[in-house]
């Protein structure tokens, strides 16, 4: 059988991505900090450690762990904690992947577009340069950290720099549609900046596309072919759920709600997936209209 090794796996992402593998015959072992927990959220076939000593070499190994960005205001000790939550686990997976004496055939390692920085209406392929801010350093770091497997070890590493994922009750979508059932939905500030949003299925799809296409390495942007403006995202998600969609919290408003991280969502980037579309992936979710009915039952 073949076998993964997941970090990060209890998350949005990985409780999604793990019964995928499960149901294709693959071995799963999810590195956590409370194997107890954890397998209170994770498939009973799953198996939770907490320690890399206590891995079995996987044929894979998809690095999904670091703290959550949007968790919480960006104090200057987060800063730091988000950084080295990323960093430390990384530089962790590659020394693991050192005393492998069979080496994992490839390392898929979590990024975001927040690499970009804020670009305005720009369109981003992975062939534009990171950006000068804080997420966009620490998405660089954190990605020179896994491409070392690959300069140090030979083994293939693709980077998956994710967008907003669109799931049904978790994640984004989750805390976006609450004030819409009140009928106070609205967008930030102008409106005019872009959502790279994808739907989790095409998030795990992606994924398993890049796992099994051993001729990808190397950056991918993990978001739909059509990335909208923050104002088409919330008239849409209106629309969807037969809802108003007339609030407008100004930018200073937001900046005083949620501090730095207000600069997130006041720029957004305009990624679009075009190294996976040129290497054959195929996707489920290309509209968000679309993508919202199927997640929201409409």
């Amino acid at each position: 059988m073949n076998n993964v090794l997941i970090t990060g796996g209890t998350g949005f992402i990985g409780r999604h991505l793990i019964p995928d593998l499960l149901a294709d015959d693959w071995r799963v072992e999810v590195l956590t900090r409370d194997a107890t927990k954890a397998r209170e959220v994770l498939p009973a076939s799953a198996v939770p450690i907490e320690s890399l000593a206590d891995a079995t070499p996987p044929k894979v190994l998809i690095n999904l762990a670091g703290e959550n960005l949007g968790a919480g205001r960006w104090t200057e000790a987060r800063k730091r904690e988000m950084r080295e939550s990323r960093l430390s686990i990384t530089r962790d997976l590659v020394a693991f992947i050192a005393a492998c004496e069979t080496k994992p055939e490839v390392l898929i390692s979590g990024s975001a577009v927040g690499f970009y920085g804020a670009r305005g209406g720009d369109v981003l392929d992975e062939s534009e340069p990171a950006g000068d801010e804080f997420q966009s350093q620490l998405c660089a770091d954190w990605e020179a950290e896994a491409v070392r497997a690959r300069d140090e070890h030979g083994v293939r590493v693709c980077l998956i720099r994710t967008g907003i994922v669109l799931g049904a009750g978790e994640g984004a979508l989750a805390q976006m549609i609450t004030p819409f059932k009140f009928g106070l939905g609205g967008h930030f500030g102008t409106g005019r900046q872009y959502m790279p949003w994808i739907h989790i299925r095409d998030e795990v799809g992606a994924i398993r596309f890049l796992m099994r296409e051993t001729a990808c390495e190397g950056p991918y942007n993990l978001t739909a072919p059509n990335p909208v403006t923050n104002r088409v995202f919330t008239d849409t998600l209106a629309s969807v759920l037969h809802r108003p969609s007339f609030a407008w919290m100004p930018a200073p408003a937001l900046k005083l709600v949620v501090g730095e991280m207000a600069h997130l969502l006041l720029t957004g980037q305009r990624a679009v997936p075009r190294g996976l579309e040129a290497a054959g992936y195929s996707f489920e979710y290309s509209e968000l209209e679309a993508a919202l009915k199927d997640l929201l039952g409409h």
